[in-house]
This record gives structure tokens, C-alpha cells and sequence, in this order.
């Protein structure tokens, strides 16, 4: 159904009228009017309605437990949002984890590698893995982060590597939502990455 604002002769109006759809912004008085579209969803876009779908539905059943709804409760409140919201962005938007900093590793014990990891709330968890070209694990541990939701994250270095080797170095980040990203750099320890 259309709806006409009036406001001298016409202000504006919005609705569909037969294969035309009008949206009205009220405030610049402008009416904008495009054609229905009448052919299939492509597999992307059935695909992504699929995901936002899941994602409010785990969204819904996490605001179920009382201590994940606190959690999301007082995101919420800080953003002067509902915590439904908070929660259905946390499962829809995976966390994004940036090119690793190597510029303090030497391969040192103490030996630091910044990570910056993004993510709508910020990450639950970081795991680090340094790894051999052969596949032995050098060591594996947990970054800490700078400060609550900053996204910057540090590692600190517990076995000595020598310089000039490969390595593999994993980076996993967990979410609050479960939602995992990953990645993997294989630098030459003591070039600055």
C-alpha cells in the first residue's frame, strides 16, 4: 500500500504501486523509486540469508544462559543497545586477525610478537604456535591482551629459536560468540615481519 505525505502538494510517499517500490527519506524530501526484481536469489546471497538466520537463532539461545545474557547485558548497556543485538552481531560477525608484528622477535627468549586481532566485542581467547619447518612444535601458549576489548594482543617467547630459521608461527582466536579465525605466517626469525 502506498502512503503520500502532504505537506503543500505533496511531500513525499512511500509503498509499492504495482511493479515500482518508492521509499520516502523525510529528511531531505526525497522519494526514491526502483523496480521490483523478479529473479532467483544466487547461491551467495542464499547463502549469506542462511548464515544471518543461524545467527539470530544462536544469538537467541545464548541470551538463554544467565551468564552469557549478563555478559551481552552489559555490552548492551555500555552501548545504549539491547543485548539481543549485542549477541546476534557477536554470532554474525566473525573476529579478523591482522598480519602478525615480529618486529621485537629475534627468536630470544622474552622475545615478543604483537598480534592485532578484530572482532565486534573483542576476542574470549588467543592460542600461539611456533612451529618447525619439519612440524615440530617449538612451544604454544596464550597471548595476552592489552587491556580489556583493545584487540591489540601480546606473546611472549619461551624457547629460543635460532636466527635465520623458518618457521611456522598459528595464531587461533575464539570469540565470545565460538566463532573461530585463524592464521598462519612463516617468517625467517630476526627479519622483521
Amino acid at each position: 500500500m502506498t502512503k503520500v505525505r502532504f505537506h503543500g502538494p505533496i511531500a513525499g510517499f512511500s509503498g509499492a504501486m504495482d511493479e515500482m517500490v518508492f521509499t520516502d527519506t523525510k529528511k531531505k524530501n526525497r522519494t526514491v523509486a526502483y523496480m521490483k526484481k523478479h529473479y532467483a536469489p544466487t547461491q551467495a546471497q542464499m547463502d549469506h540469508r542462511a548464515h544471518f538466520k543461524a545467527s539470530a537463532a544462536r544469538a537467541q539461545a545464548a541470551l538463554e544462559n544467565p551468564s552469557l545474557r549478563a555478559f551481552y547485558e552489559a555490552i548492551a548497556e555500555d552501548r545504549d543497545t539491547t543485548a539481543h543485538l549485542v549477541a546476534f552481531v557477536d554470532f554474525l560477525v566473525a573476529p579478523d586477525i591482522k598480519p602478525l608484528n615480529l618486529f621485537k622477535y629475534k627468536g630470544q627468549v622474552g622475545d615478543i610478537i604483537t598480534i592485532r586481532a578484530t572482532d565486534d566485542i573483542g576476542l574470549a581467547d588467543l592460542d600461539v604456535a611456533l612451529i618447525a619447518n619439519d612440524g615440530t612444535r617449538i612451544e604454544q601458549g596464550k597471548a595476552i591482551e592489552q587491556g580489556a576489548r583493545t584487540g591489540t594482543w601480546i606473546y611472549t617467547a619461551t624457547q629460543p629459536v635460532p636466527l635465520g630459521s623458518d618457521i611456522f608461527i598459528e595464531v587461533l582466536g575464539v570469540d565470545h560468540a565460538g566463532t573461530e579465525a585463524k592464521i598462519t605466517e612463516s617468517p625467517r626469525v630476526g627479519e622483521d615481519g
